[in-house]
């Protein structure tokens, strides 16, 4: 199944989404946290109830718009992507030879990134002059939980949506970490919606992002350097996740700082990203 958060007629809710036939269709919970809490006691009283509403009559918002904690990010996970961003000049401290890690490098973003499918991002252009995205699969945690093993990892994912993470290229290199340029307002368009992880298979998606209509990444989430149960067996040691927490995947190559010269992102421009099996997500930028 797939759910979104949305506005219909003034009101937000959360909504059973068939994407087939363009319809979303009310279920009766406060906000989407909630639903994932709460799914195993719920689901088998989830339906379409009525005639639901026409997607095109809605504002989706982020599944998830206003996540309780920090987005957990891993960075470098696709090698191809690991070895433009070290020969890129933008990341510091990169060593030739050493592009690919032997642990995830792991950042956050703040809940005050998050914006929905359509929402335009803002440049900061008094901030930053090198504006970058990357398509991320992103898991959404269901079940709580610390010291999870990576065998017992899939039983504690509610589902999959997608981020991109936006990232002023500048601000990660100059102050030698990666939050600053992460966690600029807007820095986290999230969406279309979550599908839930019974439809899809997580190791096998195509990963796309075209700026203005032309394909910058194409990948397969077959290639991730540190798969999805081992993230969350290394994020969760010592750390309890929470029902509704994210963790973004990491991005493959093809985003603007492996281009000679960069093709960073300006005023007007329109990014879109697709995940095979979850949906697609388009935001302007300005």
């Amino acid at each position: 199944m797939k759910f979104a958060t949305y506005v219909h007629q003034g009101k937000e809710s959360v909504g059973l989404v068939d994407a087939e036939a363009g319809r979303v269709y009310r279920v009766d919970v406060a906000d989407m946290v909630e639903l994932i809490a709460r799914y195993d006691e719920i689901a088998p009283s989830i339906r379409r109830n009525g005639n639901g509403a026409e997607l095109s009559e809605v504002k989706l918002l982020a599944p998830v718009p206003r996540p309780r904690r920090n987005i957990f990010c891993v960075g470098k996970n696709y090698r191809d992507h690991a070895k433009e961003f070290a020969n890129s000049g933008y990341e510091a401290g990169a060593v030739k030879g050493a592009e690919i890690d032997d642990y995830p490098a792991v950042f956050t973003k703040p809940g005050t990134c998050v914006i929905g499918p359509g929402d335009t991002v803002d440049t900061h252009p008094r901030v930053t002059s090198a504006v970058d995205y990357e398509v991320e699969l992103t898991i959404v945690i269901g079940k709580g939980g610390r010291d999870i093993s990576r065998t017992e990892a899939h039983r504690h994912i509610f589902g999959y949506t997608i981020i991109n993470d936006v990232t002023a290229r500048d601000r990660q290199k100059n102050h030698r970490q990666w939050f600053l340029g992460k966690a600029l307002d807007t820095f986290c368009p999230m969406g279309p919606w979550i599908a839930t992880a019974d439809e899809v298979d997580a190791e096998n998606l195509q990963v796309r992002t075209w700026v203005n209509g032309e394909l910058r990444q194409d990948a397969n989430t077959s290639d991730l350097i540190f798969d999805i149960p081992g993230l969350i067996e290394t994020i969760s040691a010592g750390t309890t996740l929470e029902p509704g927490d994210l963790i973004a995947t990491g991005t493959p190559a093809g985003v603007g700082l492996g281009f000679n010269p960069p093709k960073f992102l300006k005023a007007g421009d329109n990014v879109t990203m697709t995940i095979s099996g979850i949906g697609t997500l388009s935001n302007p930028f300005a």
